[in-house]
């Protein structure tokens, strides 16, 4: 089955333009010339949270780090991730320690994190990224967040020179299903949304029945759109999930 996860600039052929690519469009446009900007972009699983991002990034022709954490497996405890992920950036960047990574990281337009360390085992298969990990930690993966909390405040000087932009979700699984409590939990997801904005700026991806059509059918052009407002009914407004289950009934 074809993999429909988008993972850099250059793939997700047949882009739709959507109000949440606009929003991405009009908040990603001043990153060449404004700086200390802290950019959250959340979604359910599935709805095309990278798709959105690189393309938003290629059309404005960015120079954005974006960082690859390879995690060798879900049972590293979180001291040990938290210095993997340090030491990928040193390495990857060419400097010494860490405060010559924040340095460093000021001469890209943004640092992204996304896919590449969140779900790097869509690119290497024996490897796993910090979603997976942190999916099977469970709260015993608190410290790690906590380290990473706390290295912000340590150099928080240094990332008033730096735009981040990072791709985020609080996914869990119930009986089979994912479900990220920013985006699918109502009144709850809308509270814990609105105080994270009180910190940062937030963009939510979300679709109408009509642009996840049109997104689908942009991409399946030989399905009958009755069969595709059947997936939309079943899965929700996510085009990724719609489209693995209109590739396994092909």
């Amino acid at each position: 089955m074809p993999d429909y996860k988008v993972k850099s600039e250059g793939e997700g052929s047949g882009f739709i333009y959507t109000r949440s690519f606009r929003k991405i469009i009009r908040s990603f446009r001043n990153l060449k010339t404004h700086k200390g900007r802290f950019i959250l972009i959340i979604g359910s699983p599935g709805t095309g949270k990278s798709a959105n991002i690189y393309t938003a990034l290629k059309s404005l022709d960015l120079n954005v780090y974006d960082p690859i954490l390879f995690l060798d497996n879900v049972d590293m405890s979180s001291s040990e991730v938290f210095s993997e992920f340090y030491r990928t950036l040193r390495e990857d960047l060419g400097v010494k320690n860490n405060e010559e990574v924040y340095h460093k990281a000021q001469e890209f337009d943004a640092v992204l994190l996304a896919d590449k360390i969140l779900d790097s085992e869509f690119i290497d298969k024996d490897k796993v990224g910090i979603s997976l990990w942190t999916l099977n930690k469970g709260f015993d993966a608190f410290p790690f967040y906590f380290k990473v909390f706390l290295e912000r405040l340590n150099y928080r000087k240094d990332l008033k020179k730096i735009n981040l932009i990072i791709q985020t979700a609080l996914v869990f699984r119930f009986k089979g299903v994912e479900y990220d409590l920013l985006t699918d939990f109502n009144i709850i997801s809308r509270i814990m949304v609105l105080i994270i904005s009180l910190l940062f700026e937030v963009i939510k991806i979300s679709y109408s029945k009509e642009e996840t059509l049109r997104i689908v059918k942009n991409n399946f052009m030989d399905v009958d759109e009755k069969q595709i407002k059947s997936c939309i009914k079943k899965h929700g407004c996510k085009p990724r999930f719609i489209f693995e289950a209109l590739e396994k009934n092909r």
